[in-house]
């Protein structure tokens, strides 16, 4: 999750395709340029050890004028951690 935050503060979309399931992955992720994030708060996590091939992040990233509170699943496919979905809270 963090690096998948890091990914969007420095706009790096090869990365964040990378990193989403192939199954749900977008053909293409057009970003803001203008957007600044501020920060990110990991608020809880499920599964997601070494011993689950699935995981839950609820996160809050912040940005200026408000921020994204989501809930997000990752799964595991051959090794890595990969974003599949997730929903917006609040």
């Amino acid at each position: 999750m963090r690096s998948r935050y890091c990914a969007f503060v420095r706009l790096d979309v090869p990365y964040l395709l990378r990193t989403w399931h192939p199954r749900t992955r977008p053909e293409r992720v057009e970003l803001d340029p203008g957007m600044r994030w501020n920060g990110l708060e990991i608020l809880e996590t499920g599964g997601g050890t070494g011993f689950h091939a699935t995981g839950t992040v609820t996160f809050r990233a912040s940005y200026r004028g408000g921020s994204l509170h989501e809930r997000s699943r990752f799964e595991r496919v051959d090794g890595a951690w990969v974003y599949v979905d997730g929903d917006f809270l609040d």
